[in-house]
């Protein structure tokens, strides 16, 4: 092994929802081991600040501001790139919500919003990708999981759907696209302090449920999702697609 097979340089890759939070993490994870980053969501003040961060470090990072959720946006936005900025190599497929409520008490559009959000973007921004990458016989697609993905609590009944439905439709990516040369994995963040958990965060009695619930007994920094992030990105992954890394803490090992 050597550090050469964790090498970016020369890769651009597109993270989408990296204003804040984990896709920020990446993002600045993948820019510091090499690739040219273009940083994709709705908020273009974040966008511009999260920028920032990665030139300041000495990184490339780009913007493409657009809505994951509109498939016309999405092909317009990443034609866009592939012209204006250079060919995809990596996509990171973060852009995600949550909403809780009992769910005999869920509102249709919540539901809808959340599918919209975290299910339908990643086949609308992973396909659209991957029409790109497929004639050039090369590329690595991650999709952002969760623990969710496996287990369920009381209020997220839909957010667990949708990841559920992301980690099938990460499989699903890597047996149709595995032919063309494209590995498509997926991350399966843990309980991570992130803007998204701030009320959890802030909740004592969850907290202290939660350090008890996980094997290493804390909740997960941003940070530590970047080595997975590079390791997926890059050559050293080559022989691995359709599978899903946990980085929880030991929570989907433990009852």
């Amino acid at each position: 092994m050597t550090p050469s097979i964790f090498d970016l340089s020369g890769r651009t890759a597109l993270v989408t929802g990296a204003g804040q939070g984990i896709g920020l993490a990446i993002a600045r994870g993948l820019a510091a081991a090499g690739a040219r980053v273009v940083l994709n969501g709705r908020d273009t003040a974040k966008l511009e600040r999260a920028a920032a961060l990665i030139r300041e470090a000495g990184g490339e990072a780009d913007m493409m501001p657009f809505d994951v959720t509109d498939a016309a946006a999405v092909r317009e936005g990443v034609a866009r790139i592939e012209r204006e900025i250079g060919p995809l190599t990596i996509l990171v497929n973060n852009a995600g919500i949550q909403h809780r409520a009992p769910l005999e008490d869920f509102a249709d559009e919540d539901w809808h919003r959340i599918i919209r959000t975290n299910l339908d973007s990643v086949y609308y921004v992973g396909q659209t990708v991957a029409r790109h990458m497929i004639p050039r016989g090369y590329g690595k697609i991650i999709n952002i999981c969760s623990v969710i993905s496996e287990l369920a609590r009381p209020t997220i009944a839909p957010y667990a759907a949708s990841k559920g439905a992301v980690k099938m439709l990460t499989k699903g990516m890597a047996a149709d696209w595995g032919r063309h040369g494209i590995r498509v994995n997926g991350i399966g963040p843990g309980f991570f302090a992130t803007e998204m958990n701030a009320a959890l965060v802030a909740n004592a009695d969850f907290s202290a449920w939660l350090v008890k619930r996980t094997p290493l007994g804390r909740w997960g920094e941003v940070d530590e999702l970047v080595g997975a992030a590079i390791f997926l990105s890059a050559p050293a992954s080559d022989f691995v697609t359709g599978h899903v890394l946990y980085v929880d803490g030991g929570v989907t090992a433990s009852l």
